[in-house]
């Protein structure tokens, strides 16, 4: 049920009066990691897992307990995968797939490129 026009600018008073009386602790409620943050982020490793098993499975086809190992990778990360999808459940799915609209799909990943340029950034000394 959508709050009323009334409710709704109370609510942005008692937030204004929130960040006005102790803005480290609002900066700090702002910016904690949610459980669709969280479950996100875990979803992003077990993908990566996901194709790093992929490429040792195919790198060792020709011995078999290194491909095997692959294959355990894989089902590792795909475990991961669907406990933290249904962890996020249908809200998470639906904040992140709206996140992604507003973002674009490159910035999906976050900061990561930013960092990894800066970190191998070439100085020309």
């Amino acid at each position: 049920m959508p709050l009323s026009e009334d409710e709704q600018r109370i609510l942005h008073e008692i937030e204004r009066s929130f960040y006005e009386n102790d803005p480290a602790f609002a900066r700090g409620v702002k910016d904690s990691p949610t459980v669709y943050r969280h479950a996100g982020r875990n979803m992003k490793w077990a993908g990566l897992g996901l194709v790093v098993g992929l490429i040792v499975v195919v790198v060792f086809l020709s011995s078999l307990l290194l491909a095997l190992a692959g294959f355990a990778i894989m089902l590792v990360s795909a475990l991961a995968f669907e406990r933290n999808l249904r962890r996020m459940g249908r809200a998470g799915l639906q904040q992140l797939s709206e996140s992604v609209r507003s973002r674009g799909f490159p910035d999906v990943f976050g900061d990561t490129r930013k960092r990894l340029r800066e970190r191998f950034k070439r100085t020309d000394d």
